[in-house]
Protein backbone atom coordinates (compact mmCIF):
# COMPACT_ATOMS: atom_id res chain seq x y z
CA UNK A 1 0.00 0.00 0.00
CA UNK A 2 1.35 3.30 -1.17
CA UNK A 3 0.65 6.54 1.18
CA UNK A 4 1.67 10.06 1.35
CA UNK A 5 2.58 13.23 -0.33
CA UNK A 6 6.19 14.24 -2.15
CA UNK A 7 7.32 16.99 -3.44
CA UNK A 8 9.49 16.65 -6.33
CA UNK A 9 10.88 18.12 -9.81
CA UNK A 10 11.27 16.44 -12.90
CA UNK A 11 15.14 16.40 -14.06
CA UNK A 12 16.18 18.50 -17.38
CA UNK A 13 15.46 15.54 -19.21
CA UNK A 14 12.07 14.76 -17.79
CA UNK A 15 12.32 12.12 -15.32
CA UNK A 16 10.71 11.86 -12.35
CA UNK A 17 13.00 10.25 -9.46
CA UNK A 18 10.51 7.90 -7.21
CA UNK A 19 11.12 8.35 -3.65
CA UNK A 20 13.42 6.09 -1.83
CA UNK A 21 10.70 4.44 0.57
CA UNK A 22 8.37 3.14 -2.65
CA UNK A 23 11.32 2.13 -4.35
CA UNK A 24 11.62 -1.27 -2.76
CA UNK A 25 8.14 -2.33 -2.63
CA UNK A 26 8.03 -1.60 -6.20
CA UNK A 27 10.99 -3.94 -6.79
CA UNK A 28 9.29 -6.63 -4.63
CA UNK A 29 5.95 -5.58 -6.29
CA UNK A 30 6.39 -5.48 -10.11
CA UNK A 31 10.72 -5.58 -10.94
CA UNK A 32 9.99 -2.35 -11.32
CA UNK A 33 7.62 -2.05 -13.96
CA UNK A 34 4.91 0.57 -14.20
CA UNK A 35 2.17 1.45 -16.26
CA UNK A 36 1.40 5.21 -16.39
CA UNK A 37 -1.92 6.85 -18.05
CA UNK A 38 -3.97 9.77 -18.16
CA UNK A 39 -6.81 10.34 -15.17
CA UNK A 40 -9.65 12.01 -16.24
CA UNK A 41 -9.39 14.08 -13.22
CA UNK A 42 -6.59 15.48 -14.97
CA UNK A 43 -3.71 14.14 -13.09
CA UNK A 44 -1.09 11.13 -14.38
CA UNK A 45 -1.65 7.41 -12.70
CA UNK A 46 1.17 5.33 -11.95
CA UNK A 47 0.10 1.68 -11.32
CA UNK A 48 2.49 -1.78 -10.61
CA UNK A 49 2.14 -3.96 -13.83
CA UNK A 50 0.24 -6.43 -11.87
CA UNK A 51 -2.46 -3.72 -10.50
CA UNK A 52 -2.03 -2.11 -14.09
CA UNK A 53 -3.19 -5.81 -15.87
CA UNK A 54 -6.28 -5.51 -13.61
CA UNK A 55 -6.84 -2.08 -14.28
CA UNK A 56 -6.64 -2.65 -18.35
CA UNK A 57 -9.49 -5.79 -18.09
CA UNK A 58 -11.74 -4.19 -16.68
CA UNK A 59 -11.27 -1.02 -18.85
CA UNK A 60 -11.09 -3.37 -21.96
CA UNK A 61 -14.88 -4.56 -20.75
CA UNK A 62 -16.54 -1.49 -20.81
CA UNK A 63 -18.88 -1.08 -23.63
CA UNK A 64 -21.61 1.86 -24.58
CA UNK A 65 -21.29 5.61 -23.03
CA UNK A 66 -18.24 4.11 -20.74
CA UNK A 67 -16.18 3.97 -23.41
CA UNK A 68 -14.60 7.27 -22.99
CA UNK A 69 -12.91 5.95 -20.05
CA UNK A 70 -11.14 3.05 -21.67
CA UNK A 71 -10.05 5.58 -24.84
CA UNK A 72 -8.80 8.25 -22.31
CA UNK A 73 -6.95 5.34 -20.16
CA UNK A 74 -6.27 2.70 -22.35
CA UNK A 75 -5.05 5.20 -25.67
CA UNK A 76 -2.98 7.01 -23.22
CA UNK A 77 -1.11 4.53 -21.43
CA UNK A 78 2.63 3.86 -21.40
CA UNK A 79 4.59 1.16 -19.80
CA UNK A 80 7.72 2.22 -18.27
CA UNK A 81 10.36 0.33 -15.90
CA UNK A 82 12.49 2.14 -12.89
CA UNK A 83 15.84 3.11 -14.35
CA UNK A 84 19.21 1.92 -11.78
CA UNK A 85 18.78 5.26 -10.13
CA UNK A 86 15.33 5.05 -9.07
CA UNK A 87 13.96 7.21 -12.48
CA UNK A 88 11.27 6.84 -14.77
CA UNK A 89 10.93 9.13 -18.18
CA UNK A 90 7.15 10.75 -18.36
CA UNK A 91 5.95 11.16 -21.60
CA UNK A 92 5.35 14.51 -23.72
CA UNK A 93 1.72 13.68 -23.65
CA UNK A 94 1.15 12.74 -20.00
CA UNK A 95 2.73 15.99 -19.06
CA UNK A 96 1.09 18.40 -21.53
CA UNK A 97 -2.27 16.33 -20.30
CA UNK A 98 -1.68 16.74 -16.56
CA UNK A 99 0.04 20.15 -17.47
CA UNK A 100 3.47 18.77 -15.33
CA UNK A 101 5.93 20.85 -16.26
CA UNK A 102 9.03 20.87 -13.68
CA UNK A 103 7.19 20.74 -10.17
CA UNK A 104 4.91 17.98 -9.18
CA UNK A 105 3.23 16.54 -6.65
CA UNK A 106 3.45 12.47 -6.09
CA UNK A 107 0.31 10.68 -3.70
CA UNK A 108 0.30 7.19 -2.59
CA UNK A 109 -2.96 5.87 -3.27
CA UNK A 110 -3.33 2.47 -1.91
CA UNK A 111 -2.48 0.50 -4.72
CA UNK A 112 -0.96 3.61 -6.79
CA UNK A 113 0.22 6.95 -7.41
CA UNK A 114 -1.19 9.71 -8.57
CA UNK A 115 1.64 12.88 -10.21
CA UNK A 116 0.39 16.38 -9.82
CA UNK A 117 1.25 20.08 -11.28
CA UNK A 118 0.54 21.27 -7.36
CA UNK A 119 -1.02 24.16 -8.42
CA UNK A 120 -3.96 22.11 -10.05
CA UNK A 121 -3.98 19.52 -7.18
CA UNK A 122 -4.45 22.42 -5.51
CA UNK A 123 -7.27 23.84 -7.13
CA UNK A 124 -8.51 20.40 -7.88
CA UNK A 125 -8.85 19.74 -3.88
CA UNK A 126 -10.48 23.49 -3.25
CA UNK A 127 -12.99 22.91 -5.48
CA UNK A 128 -14.41 19.34 -4.48
CA UNK A 129 -14.31 20.57 -1.19
CA UNK A 130 -16.16 23.66 -1.60
CA UNK A 131 -18.74 21.26 -3.08
CA UNK A 132 -19.10 19.23 0.08
CA UNK A 133 -18.15 15.60 1.06
CA UNK A 134 -20.42 12.73 -1.06
CA UNK A 135 -22.69 10.54 0.21
CA UNK A 136 -20.21 8.28 0.10
CA UNK A 137 -17.92 9.39 2.84
CA UNK A 138 -21.20 10.34 4.50
CA UNK A 139 -20.37 7.83 7.60
CA UNK A 140 -16.50 7.82 7.27
CA UNK A 141 -14.99 8.49 11.11
CA UNK A 142 -11.79 10.82 10.92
Amino acid sequence: MFQGASKLTLDDKKRLSIPTRHREALAALCEGRLTLTRHPDGCVLIYPRPEWEKKRAALAAMSGRARVLPRIMLGSAMDVEIDGTGRILISPELRAAAGIERDVMLLGMGERFELWEPARLEAFEREHLAQGLPDAAADFVF
